[in-house]
């Protein structure tokens, strides 16, 4: 772009405009994206920037070990959190929570643990634990759709610190939640349902204002029992994957396709997942209520096996689906993502879509560029390999 005879330059991902000057590395200012020039030997108007990334992979240090995900991030994004064994309900042993960031602004990917639930219509049952309190681990608390949960649950537990917070916008997913009807795993029954919903929020942080998108689930399951007067239900109900986008007031709808390119990365591990969820049903087996010490895993967890049964498997690879499907409805504006191989590491990454070429460089990390002239092995120490498109 040239405006008044001085050559500026537009962020690949966002569109932002770049200084003319900086050197052949900065961060854009309005999505965070860490962008290199590309060094073509082209004139300087004519000249473009690629966008780099690299692999964030997550270790589970508390309890069963190795890995646990991996995503994608922009290279000079920080990332904080991970695993989290809290051990005091069966079905739930671990959660995962974690933040991506732009160290220097306001934009952020925040992934926050599930929030288990139970109900019932046994009056005894409910004076015995109130509201509030916790049956097998579980918040005693009515069910209700998901735009009710994200804005009365979600939101005011985890930013209610925030000043001036208010909601500016709701939507209702139902094609999300009927494609999760068949694998929600809250309970081994067939009486399941499933809501999602997207809430808006807008709040004052420093000296400007951010919005936010606040994405969830609301999966529930009842199972019958008997009663001396009539039939009761014990209802499990789950807030699930729940997370979110942000960005300063204005800039978030355009973010949408880097955003995407995250949760598209998002790789659970088959093998962590599989001794997760044998730790799950070894409590469960033994009505374990409270474990306080995640010490005793280790001890369970030589107790089974390590190989990943059907059943693990076929959960694994029908909730990766559902993360896949769920991407599909952040924006219809969104440029998308586009699949490559990448020949070092000898597997196949999405990176975010709408560009001619992409290279890896066997470190976990990519750059994606419209300038097809661009080689990145020029000036560098690194050994890039050009990635095929899929």
């Amino acid at each position: 772009m040239v405006a008044n005879n001085v050559v500026t330059d537009c962020c690949p991902q966002c569109g932002g405009s770049l200084p003319p000057t900086g050197g052949d590395h900065l961060i854009c200012e309005y999505c965070g994206s860490s962008l290199i020039r590309l060094s073509t030997g082209k004139r300087a108007e004519a000249q473009s920037w690629g966008v780099r990334l690299r692999t964030v992979s997550c270790i589970d240090h508390q309890g069963v070990g190795g890995e646990a995900f991996r995503l994608l991030i922009p290279a000079d994004w920080t990332f904080q959190g991970g695993v989290q064994w809290l051990m005091n309900n069966p079905g739930l042993p671990a959660v995962i929570a974690f933040r991506a960031q732009n160290p220097q602004g306001a934009e952020a990917f925040e992934a926050f643990p599930n929030l288990p639930f139970y109900w019932t219509n046994n009056p005894m049952l409910t004076m015995t634990f109130p509201v509030g309190s916790l049956y097998y681990g579980n918040e005693v608390r009515p069910p209700g759709p998901a735009l009710q949960v994200l804005r009365e649950i979600v939101i005011p537990r985890f930013r209610s610190q925030m000043p001036d917070l208010q909601v500016v916008q709701e939507e209702h997913l139902p094609t999300l939640a009927a494609e999760m009807q068949a694998s929600s795993p809250v309970a081994p029954t067939q009486l399941a349902s499933a809501d999602g919903a997207r809430v808006r929020i807008r709040y004052q942080e420093g000296q400007g204002t951010v919005e936010e998108d606040v994405y969830g689930v609301v999966e529930v399951s009842q199972q019958p029992g008997p009663m001396i007067m009539g039939g009761v239900q014990h209802i499990f109900w789950m807030a699930d994957y729940l997370f979110s986008f942000r960005a300063l007031a204005g800039h978030l709808d355009r973010l949408s396709d880097v955003f995407t390119g995250m949760v598209r990365s998002f790789q659970l591990n088959p093998g962590w997942y599989s001794r997760h969820s044998q730790v799950s049903q070894t409590m469960i087996q033994n009505q374990i209520q409270q474990i306080h010490h995640v010490g005793q895993v280790s001890r369970m967890i030589s107790q089974t096996s390590d190989q990943i049964s059907d059943m693990v498997m076929d959960s694994y690879n029908e909730r990766q689906r559902t993360l896949d499907r769920l991407s599909d409805q952040f924006s219809q504006a969104i440029r998308g993502v586009d699949e490559y191989h990448d020949p070092l590491g000898g597997q196949n990454v999405e990176l975010p879509g709408g560009y001619r070429q992409a290279w890896a460089n066997g470190l976990g990390e990519y750059i994606v560029t419209d300038d097809v002239g661009f080689n990145p092995n020029v000036g560098s120490t690194m050994n890039w390999e050009p990635m095929e498109r899929q």
